[in-house]
């Protein structure tokens, strides 16, 4: 089966984005690869954008195959995603993507 990659592009205002990525390496990314469904992950800021809005970072996690990301859907991705929207509420845009690994 192929890999999945999954990407979660996040624009955050300027006067929580140190908090934000520091929550996320610390609180939030962990909890999703103690999921046990990721291989990998990496979180990336973006460059080249205009920032003036915010900054914008990309989480990525690598996922084994489209079942095991289901799965991760199913049991995982809701609690998740509450948590980091009830902390962060109003100071921040998220949208994600998935591809496969070619």
């Amino acid at each position: 089966m192929d890999q999945i990659l999954y990407n979660v592009t996040v624009k955050v205002e300027h006067d929580i984005h140190k908090d934000w990525l520091r929550w996320m390496k610390r609180v939030h990314v962990p909890a999703v690869m103690e999921t046990g469904m990721f291989i990998e992950y990496k979180i990336c800021r973006l460059m080249g954008v205009d920032e003036e809005d915010g900054i914008t970072y990309a989480v990525q996690y690598l996922c084994p195959n489209m079942t095991t990301y289901q799965l991760y859907q199913e049991k995982h991705a809701y609690d998740l995603q509450k948590e980091h929207t009830e902390r962060y509420k109003g100071k921040f845009v998220a949208f994600r993507t998935l591809m496969k690994v070619v």
